[in-house]
């Protein structure tokens, strides 16, 4: 299952708490008869919708003001308003819209840290310039996982945690992401890392990693996210 199926799985899953909200629906007695919804199945329903959309698009994005202020009373109308918002996300997911965001998002955020590398190179500063450039690749391989379906973590001891760089470029390689020489390419230049983050600064040059960040460079530009 990639990122975007699970996305849709939990939108659709907030979709139906709104249901089972509405479903809660009541009069009020008096002579003035305003319906209401069951409190708790509302509160659920709000805060889980709204860290939903936080980790998605952020507290800024209209999406997340708007269920804020617009789906904050336990009215029906309010719940369904909710729903509303939280279906057009899903058109918005299927259509591949936040994906292609987040993509360009971590483009830019790849630049920066491409550039901030090839700077402490320029200032003579290999060690740390190979750590950068590493963890750049290391995010790449992640997010290559999550676009071709690759889960990312594995369960060890009850718990969830990342998968090892080296094994999210053994099952890129066999899912056919890229080929052999490309992975043997990676590991590589994962090697290089791993030496500069274990402090083995004499086992390598600063001209391998000039190197490095070269290839890393070209390996993101043909293997894209």
């Amino acid at each position: 299952m990639n990122i975007e199926q699970k996305l849709i799985l939990r939108v659709d899953e907030l979709i139906k708490k709104a249901d089972y909200v509405l479903a809660s629906t009541s009069s009020g007695g008096g002579s003035i008869s305003i319906s209401t919804v069951n409190n708790e199945r509302f509160s659920e329903f709000r805060n889980a919708s709204l860290s939903f959309i936080v980790n998605l698009y952020g507290e800024n994005h209209p999406y997340f003001k708007d269920f804020n202020n617009r789906c904050a009373r336990t009215y029906p109308s309010e719940t369904r308003t909710g729903r509303g918002i939280l279906n057009a996300i899903k058109s918005e997911i299927e259509q591949g819209w936040v994906n292609s965001l987040r993509n360009l998002i971590s483009a830019e955020i790849f630049t920066d840290f491409m550039e901030m590398a090839e700077y402490l190179l320029e200032e003579n500063y290999k060690d740390p310039a190979a750590v950068m450039i590493g963890s750049v690749l290391e995010e790449h391989l992640r997010q290559l996982c999550n676009k071709n379906g690759i889960d990312i973590t594995v369960v060890k001891n009850g718990k969830e945690v990342h998968k090892k760089a080296d094994l999210l470029n053994s099952e890129l390689t066999k899912s056919e992401v890229y080929n052999k020489l490309d992975q043997k390419n990676v590991t590589a230049l994962l090697d290089l890392r791993n030496k500069a983050a274990h402090g083995q600064y004499s086992e390598y040059t600063r001209e391998q990693v000039e190197l490095m960040l070269r290839n890393v460079m070209d390996f993101m530009s043909r293997n894209e996210i």
